[in-house]
Order: C-alpha cells, then structure tokens, then sequence
C-alpha cells in the first residue's frame, strides 16, 4: 500500500494519484531499520458503533474526517508522525523520522491539544449533526524498531502494545500517560497515578498515569539538586570583561556561549546574570525547536517583557506600552512595527524594518542603563532571526548593550562565521569539567555527604566531566532507592556498576546522533562497535562500499561536531580517534539492530587478525 504524504490516505501500489486530494503518489524511499526510543499516542473514539446507527453514512463520515482532521493538526503541530489510521483510532510516533529531546513531552503536549480540541469539535458537532464524540488516548515512551527495507516507516516494538494498552484503560475524555514517559515529563504536567494496569505477557503491572494538565513553557524535567557553580572562573570572567566593555564604550557586545547539551551554559549564564542584575537591566527571549509563525518570538519575548505587555492586553494597549518605551520621535514608526509581532497592527513590516525597529526599542531602554539581552537555544533560531542579532550588533549607537546567546555547536553548520570579523564579538566554547570539578560538584549536591566510592566512581565514568549528566545520575539513583542517605552517609543499597543511563540523557544524546547525516551516522555506528578508541583504517575496513573512501572526512566531520576527538593511536601507522563521552558511544552502538552489530564486529575482528601483529605500539 502507497501512504499519501498529504493526507495520510492509504492506496493500492499500482494508483498514480490519491484517490481522497488527488496528490501524486510515489513509493517512499528505502529506509534502514534502526532501533531508537520513541513515544507512541493512540487515541480511539468510543461509542462509534453506536452513532453509525444514528447518522446517515454520508454524515457519519464527514463527522469522522472532521474528527481524524483535528486529531492529525494537534499531532503534526508538535511534531508527531501520523503512522496510521486503524478504524476509528489514530496512531501516532514522535521520534519517527527525526528524534528530539522533548519528544515526550511533545507527546503529551498534543494530547493535550487533542484532548482540548475534542471539546471544541463538539460543539460544532452537535449543531450540525446532534452527535458528539468522546476519545481516549495513552501514551508511553519505548524502544522500537523503527523503518524497514520497504520504506514504511512503521514502529515496532512493545512500546507499541502498551501505548494501546493504556488507551484501552483510559476513561473516555481522559489521557493516560505510561512510567517512562511520566518520568520525562514530570516537571511539566499535572497527573496523577492511577492503578497499575496488568497485561498478558508483562510480570508486573505498567505503572499509569492520569494527565490533568500540561504547564506551557516548562521543561519536562527540572533541576532536583543544586550546587554552587564549580569549574567555569575563567569563562565567568570573560563574560564579565564584555559586560564591562559594553558599559565602558557605550556599545553593543556580542558573546555567544557555544556548548553540548548539559555541559553547563544555562548555569554560567545565570551566575553571570545573578553578578550583574543590580547593574543592568535583563530581558530574556529563547528560540523554539518547532512551530508556525516563531521566527521573531526571541524578539517578541524581550519587547513584552520590557514593555510589560499582559497576554490580555488589547491591540491599542500593546502599541501604547511600547510606545512608552521608545519615546523619541520615531516611536510612531516604530511602534506600529514592534506591534506587529503581537498580531497588533493591520500590516506586515519588511524584515529591514522589523529590524530597525528592535534596535531602536534596545537602545531606548539601554538610555537608563546597561542592558543584557540573553537570547537561548538560538542553534533553532532561523536564518532572519540569525541576521537580526547580527544587525544589532552591527548597528546599535551609544547604547550599552551586551547581547548574550546560548547555541550548541550545531550553530556553526549553518552559521560557520558566527560573530566573525566583528571586534564587538566574542565565541567561547564551554568544556567538560575536570574530574576533580565533577567529585567537587558530588559532594556540593549532596551536601558533602559522604558517597560510597563505588557510586562516585560509576557517576564520574558515566558522566565524564558533563554537570547535567552529573546530576541526573545522582537524581535518579536517589529516586530509584538505590542510594539512601544515613545519618551523615549515602549508602548504596544494591550493585551500581550496571546502573542504566536516566532517560533524560538518553533522550539528549538520541537526538544529537539522530541529526547527522547518513554517512556520519554510517560512521559513527562502525567507530561504536570498535570501542571507545578506535582507528581510521578499521572504520574504512568495515564498510564494503564506496562509503570507505570518504572515511577520513567524515570523521573530521565528527570531530568538528565535538562527538569524537584525535587519541594516542595503539598502531604504528593508523590515526586513532576516541569518543569524547562514552554515553554517545553506547547510544551510536545501541541505535544499530543486532543483526547490524553482529555483521560489523565480524569485519572488526577480520580488520584486527589482518592489521595487528607487530604494528601494535607495545
């Protein structure tokens, strides 16, 4: 069967255009298979049977493609992949083409929407066709195996089957959420347990949840455990250099802090900001990793937070408040432009005004003094948003100004030159932490209790010098009973050493792999099965395609990426590379299927009796 990529009609493979748009169909493209952690939403309406006896066929169907209609739109608003239709129930996967950090709470976030949107197709419902609906959907978070040498791009997997299962016990207008996906999103939502469901095949229950409601502009998991920061003088003094300067020279700084996920750029920011706020003025915007229409809302969250715009304000209240702040004489202009990005004017401004008139507004409020505009996650900033901040930085007068950005590294694939040949401009890159940092934030998070040696050794190899997987560790050790706390100890209550990796981590470096490219994930999947170090030649060995020949680029592109770095090679003759955080290893080697992996360290073992012998550096 042909799926179309319009509106998700399946068809015979021999059909030219869908029969429901009239869309061209074309066989999807191959897909390898991979194992990956995705979330998985099934909704299904309840009493159908029941109303096809009441309404006309002709009705019944218009009232179901409203419904599938809305339940798809919530869906591919978050980024959820519809996989099927199945009756009068909707199967969803978020993780499936492209993995993401949040994909649970992306999850949860639609079925939410669903839930909402439901209510509202009713009322609709009901006055034209005297019915209404009710659904009930389950989530929950898992290993599949995702795609297959067909192109379907299918899941399968028993995260599957218990998503179903906790659609089946969901009260009709209710979401039940499944443990893992719970523990991904628990800072984010309001639920409560409800009693654990039993299912053939499982030894014990599946712990569920009852969604109440989603909180909007949370992350899904919250810092549990806090630590004076450690480790991060000299790039803390940096900062505070440009700060300086900005106030001196009565200029614009630019300072990007460039960093893997969890390495620690929030917590230097906020130190930052915590030495300066009774200096300066700081407005904050954060760019979002999916969306319509979000192209300007780092800007839109800085102009409502200094103008002190209220959600409810009215179209004239928005224009009057930021007037109030620009009060020169081009405010008129410049007013009409800023409002705009509220759904507040009657027109669309060019880019080089809307441009203009930001910079106006910064530098209107940097005239009562210093001003730190920090613009997060800006690596999903667009390219126009991208521009602006340079055009800022280019373009302010006589304003005190620092304007400060967090990006991962991914910024520099589309931005290589970022602040490039700017004097105003400074890019630092935040490094791991030393193992003597690590055990020095341990003891801060525990209130230097004292941690059984076993388990300070496990965290510190498991994080290798990265402060969030630090604390996760520790979290979810903690969570699990696994550490307790005994008067002034921690004692371990069970072998740490097999410990698994906390979820959350496993969701951040499942979606840094997911974004290479085939050839750097062909790569990266053969490096993972040689080990934590391994050598050029074999990557070249393993492969028994033209891909061999590229090897050593793509590996360079790997370096660049900060997923692996240059090492102390074991063999006269071969470059040595190693892996610069042993978590990524295991995630680049548990991504391939096992058939894949026992191939692969068959051409590994061959590579090594053919390559060995007395080239091995003793």
């Amino acid at each position: 069967m042909l799926t179309c990529a319009n509106c998700g009609r399946e068809s015979p493979d021999d059909f030219a255009f869908c029969p429901a748009c009239a869309a061209p169909l074309a066989p999807p493209a191959a897909q390898h298979e991979t194992r990956r952690t995705v979330t998985v939403v099934f909704c299904d309406v309840t009493g159908s049977t029941a109303m096809g006896e009441r309404l006309d066929p002709e009705s019944l169907r218009r009232v179901m493609s409203r419904y599938f209609d809305e339940m798809r739109a919530a869906l591919e608003r978050h980024g959820g992949t519809v996989e099927k239709f199945i009756g009068d129930a909707v199967m969803a996967v978020f993780g499936v083409p492209n993995v993401h950090e949040d994909d649970a709470l992306r999850a949860v976030r639609a079925a939410g929407e669903m839930r909402e949107a439901l209510v509202a197709l009713n009322k609709e419902l009901e006055r034209d066709h005297g019915v209404s609906l009710a659904a009930r959907i389950g989530v929950n978070t898992g290993e599949v195996v995702a795609g297959d040498p067909q192109g379907q791009t299918l899941v399968t997997g028993d995260a599957v089957n218990v998503a179903a299962r906790l659609e089946q016990a969901a009260d009709p207008g209710s979401v039940l959420l499944g443990g893992d996906t719970m523990r991904l999103v628990r800072d984010a939502v309001a639920a409560e347990p409800v009693e654990p469901l039993v299912m053939k095949g499982k030894s014990d229950p599946i712990p569920a949840f009852r969604l109440i409601e989603v909180t909007t502009g949370v992350a899904g998991v919250a810092r549990r455990l806090d630590s004076p920061m450690v480790g991060r003088d000299r790039p803390l003094a940096q900062l505070r250099q440009a700060f300086d300067a900005a106030v001196a020279d009565r200029s614009c700084q630019l300072f990007t802090v460039l960093g893997a996920p969890g390495v620690g750029k929030s917590r230097l920011v906020a130190e930052f900001l915590g030495a300066v706020q009774s200096e300066a003025t700081v407005l904050r915007g954060r760019c979002l990793p999916y969306g319509e229409g979000i192209t300007f809302f780092p800007v839109g969250e800085v102009v409502k937070e200094a103008a002190g715009l209220d959600d409810f304000d009215a179209p004239e209240e928005i224009e009057r408040k930021i007037c109030a702040v620009l009060g020169d004489e081009e405010r008129g202009a410049a007013c009409a432009t800023l409002a705009q990005l509220f759904g507040a004017a009657d027109h669309d401004s060019a880019a080089e005004e809307t441009f203009w008139a930001v910079r106006r507004f910064l530098e209107s409020v940097a005239q009562t003094g210093p001003l730190v505009v920090v613009f997060d996650d800006i690596q999903w900033g667009e390219p126009t948003f991208l521009d602006l901040i340079e055009h800022i930085a280019d373009w302010s007068r006589d304003a005190p100004i620092l304007v400060l950005c967090m990006a991962r590294p991914e910024l520099l694939d589309d931005r290589p030159v970022w602040g490039g040949g700017k004097f105003n401009a400074a890019t630092i890159l935040l490094e791991r932490l030393s193992d003597d940092d690590c055990a020095e934030l341990i003891a801060n998070l525990l209130r230097r209790a004292a941690l059984p040696d076993e388990a300070r050794v496990r965290i510190l190899e498991a994080a290798e010098g990265t402060p969030l997987f630090v604390e996760e560790m520790l979290s979810m050790l903690i969570d699990d009973g696994l550490l307790v706390l005994e008067g002034d100890r921690w004692i371990a209550t069970g072998h740490l050493g097999g410990v698994s990796v906390p979820p959350t981590i496993q969701a951040l470096l499942a979606a840094r792999l997911d974004r290479l490219s085939d050839d750097e994930r062909a790569v990266i999947q053969r490096a993972a099965v040689a080990g934590k170090q391994f050598h050029l030649g074999a990557l070249t060995a393993m492969f028994d395609d033209d891909r061999g020949a590229d090897v050593r680029s793509t590996v360079m592109s790997l370096v660049r990426r900060d997923l692996i770095g240059p090492d102390r090679s074991l063999l006269i003759g071969e470059d040595a590379f190693r892996f610069r955080h042993l978590l990524i290893r295991d995630a680049a080697y548990e991504a391939a299927p096992k058939a894949v992996r026992a191939e692969l360290h068959e051409r590994y073992a061959a590579w090594i009796v053919d390559v060995a012998g007395e080239r091995v550096v003793r």
